[in-house]
């Protein structure tokens, strides 16, 4: 199969899996206790307003004109109105996603650099000391909750040891960008170094089970490469050690690492609502936080529904990818 014909294939598949997401959510609306009116009208106001206030929500009319409106609105960028602040849905939802895509790639980054070296010198020190720490760090990172590990380091480096911040965000990368392109390169390096200074514990709280994770694939792979007949073909050669073990194995250990990596990071992105919660990061998470605590579901349904496709998308980038790192795997 071409790449074309792949594309659009996987495209209708996200197509199909993104309308199951939006028709659950605008279900769940219907399902959950509370009426939305409620969030705009006192308890003891005047029936003939809430019905007025009702038409406008267009909760009066049918359910299933309801959903034909909604499901309509999406392909145009028309995700509703915000209960609460009665602004586009739209433009709330995509101003927070710059925050949760630099927190998803900055723990996919500490987990990279932290489990990929971790993984290789496990399974080259087999039942050595080395593979037995790294197998407790394995165990340990899978078995914390990311909840409890970012008020513990809360608690240790940013309040006692003040050596990092507690919350929030000064500064995005799309910040230091445009400080770079309007020519102030020092105040674009000191903006970097603050994001980098804020982003710190949120990374390492939401990446340390993915650390966990992509060690223990590292050393399993490695273990599994270096049993190979080539490895011991390329020893016998007189080959290095070293060049046997990191341009050989490794690199065809680090196939299924790729996969692995683009699926968690499309992960991330959904599951970073409890650490942005933690490190008030302004991210989706904490959109999504916020309205179900108001009771907002347009903001509800259009980050959710957002969060959606970016996992479609990152998994059609991921399978692409495959195709073109392992060439035994064809377009299917």
């Amino acid at each position: 199969m071409s790449l074309a014909r792949f594309l659009v294939k996987r495209s209708l598949q996200g197509i199909l899996v993104v309308w199951g997401v939006v028709t659950v959510v605008f279900g769940l609306r219907f399902i959950s206790p509370g009426d939305p009116a409620n969030v705009l009208l006192p308890p003891d106001v005047d029936p003939a307003v809430r019905r007025q206030v009702v038409a406008e929500l267009g909760l009066d009319k049918p359910l299933h004109v309801q959903y034909v409106e909604f499901v309509a609105g999406i392909p145009v960028g028309d995700l509703g109105l915000s209960l609460v602040t009665r602004t586009p849905v739209t433009g709330r939802v995509l101003s927070k996603v710059p925050a949760t895509l630099e927190l998803a790639v900055a723990a996919t980054v500490v987990a990279v650099v932290i489990a990929i070296p971790l993984g290789v010198v496990s399974a080259t020190n087999r039942h050595e000391p080395a593979d037995y720490g790294a197998t407790l760090f394995s165990l340990l990172g899978i078995s914390t909750p990311n909840f409890w590990l970012g008020v513990m380091l809360i608690i240790v480096l940013a309040v006692q040891l003040d050596l990092f911040p507690t919350s929030q965000r000064p500064i995005g990368i799309d910040g230091v960008v445009g400080l770079l392109v309007a020519g102030r390169v020092e105040a674009a390096a000191d903006g970097l170094l603050r994001w980098t200074w804020h982003i710190t514990l949120p990374a390492i709280t939401l990446g340390t089970y993915f650390t966990a994770l992509i060690t223990r694939l590292t050393r399993s792979g490695m273990l599994d490469e270096l049993g190979k007949t080539y490895v011991r073909a390329a020893r016998a050669k007189g080959l290095p050690e070293t060049l046997t073990r990191y341009r050989h194995a490794l690199r065809n250990t680090l196939i299924p690492v790729v996969t692995v990596v683009g699926l968690q990071l499309g992960t991330l992105i959904g599951g970073a609502v409890i650490t942005e919660a933690v490190f008030a990061w302004p991210g989706l998470g904490t959109l999504i936080i916020n309205a179900i605590n108001a009771r907002d579901w347009p903001v509800l349904q259009g980050s959710l529904i957002i969060v959606a496709v970016g996992f479609v998308l990152v998994n059609i980038l991921v399978d692409t990818l495959y195709a073109y790192v392992n060439p035994q795997v064809a377009f299917d």
